[in-house]
């Protein structure tokens, strides 16, 4: 009589624990796809949306002796295209393509390699806690190794072209920055902006993946739309979080430099405590456009580059 199979015998196979490890390497994020998909989302999202951008860092600089800045920053972009032309909306638009291609290449590889780290096991998902620690040590990063310079270059390009047009190009004002204030006059600001980024990328790559991970979990198709709507709740989100970083960025950052402490006691001086939401209203409307674009655009080129760098 033939002997009776052994339900309870496992078939050969890989552990779970295994198959968990398995599964999470897969939906794991290669770093050069972290890196290349992030470069790209950053120059296109720049690119843009710099109006805005400008216009915001206008508002929030000093007011010129004799000629105040209009607070309205819709009158401010009117005004610069009527005196100006409509080449000087993009002033400074170089150094922030190419801080924004380093940046964002930096954020998202930074993000994605810690929140690999701190991804659970079995799911691969954060908690919310650990998605805004992950965000918050990629701000960091990013704001060392390519935001603070551009950043500054870029404010300070903004600032002389209202006075003394000294800066004739980005490389030209990185130059004369160097040559008159070394190495530490293209980190003015560093305080201020790498709490902005800490605080900005926390919120936004924070929000933006707590959203994804709720709908993955409702098994909520991740597309082109739905990617675009969480990334500008993301923005909106952060903008409001962190504007007054931002402010005191851009007084430090300003053509003549000041200190963090010098720029926080000018906006006080200036306009009290509401003077560190200067510029909210263009922020929020470049925020809510750039946070869509830049995480459409990295979701859309990371889905072309998988398949391709993971062989």
């Amino acid at each position: 009589m033939p002997a009776r199979s052994n339900p309870d015998v496992s078939l050969p196979g890989p552990p779970i624990k295994h198959q968990a490890l398995t599964k999470l390497q897969d939906t794991q994020t290669p770093a050069i796809v972290s890196l290349l998909a992030g470069g790209v989302a950053g120059g296109v999202e720049a690119a843009a949306t710099y109006p805005f951008e400008f216009a915001k860092t206008r508002v929030q600089l000093r007011n010129q002796t004799g000629a105040s800045t209009p607070r309205n920053p819709f009158l401010v972009v009117q005004r610069v295209f009527k005196n100006e032309g409509a080449g000087a909306l993009y002033k400074g638009c170089s150094s922030l393509i190419i801080g924004s291609i380093a940046k964002d290449g930096v954020r998202f590889l930074s993000f994605d390699s810690i929140k690999n780290s701190f991804a659970d096991p079995q799911t691969g998902a954060l908690t919310p806690l650990r998605n805004m620690l992950a965000g918050m040590s990629a701000g960091v990063v990013a704001s060392i190794f390519a935001v603070t310079p551009s950043e500054r270059i870029k404010t300070a390009l903004i600032d002389d072209a209202r006075t003394a047009k000294r800066f004739h190009s980005t490389p030209h004002a990185a130059t004369l920055i160097y040559k008159e204030h070394g190495l530490l006059g293209l980190y003015r600001g560093f305080a201020g902006t790498t709490l902005k980024q800490a605080s900005a990328t926390a919120f936004r790559m924070g929000s933006y993946n707590i959203l994804k991970d709720y709908e993955q979990t409702r098994q909520i198709d991740q597309n082109t739309a739905v990617n675009f709507v969480n990334g500008a709740i993301a923005g909106t989100i952060t903008t409001y979080a962190t504007q007054p970083f931002d402010t005191l960025k851009t007084r430090s950052q300003s053509a003549k430099g000041a200190s963090t402490v010098e720029a926080f006691s000018t906006i006080l001086r200036d306009d009290g405590i509401r003077g560190f939401w200067r510029g909210t209203t263009m922020r929020l409307g470049r925020t809510i456009f750039s946070g869509g674009i830049l995480f459409t655009v990295y979701e859309q080129v990371a889905a072309i580059l998988n398949p391709i760098l993971r062989g």
